[in-house]
């Protein structure tokens, strides 16, 4: 379970572990319950993540899929240098805003 905070419309999830397959349909299910509740901006935290593969990264696109269909923004932060890298490369940067860990 993520830890949640909420402030106003801004939603803030942070898993705390990496994001990868095993995870993904109970990260998938808490999302979409966020998403349910129509938030302006939803931010997921990845502090203290370390691994995003490939079905954590369709997660993070289909949130973003989602809440942008309903007017929302989705924001990436607090991402470690080579998580980053992936996201750049796959060009994500250009869908929704990503930030480094500061």
């Amino acid at each position: 379970m993520s830890e949640i905070a909420k402030d106003g419309s801004k939603i803030t999830v942070t898993p705390g572990k990496d994001i990868v397959a095993s995870m993904a349909n109970d990260f998938r299910a808490e999302l979409n319950t966020l998403i349910g509740e129509s938030p302006e901006q939803l931010v997921i935290d990845l502090k203290g993540v370390e691994m995003v593969d490939s079905v954590g990264i369709g997660v993070i696109i289909a949130t973003h899929n989602s809440l942008d269909q309903k007017g929302g923004k989705l924001v990436v932060t607090n991402i470690a240098d080579d998580i980053y890298g992936l996201f750049s490369t796959m060009r994500l940067d250009r869908h929704f805003t990503v930030e480094k860990s500061a």
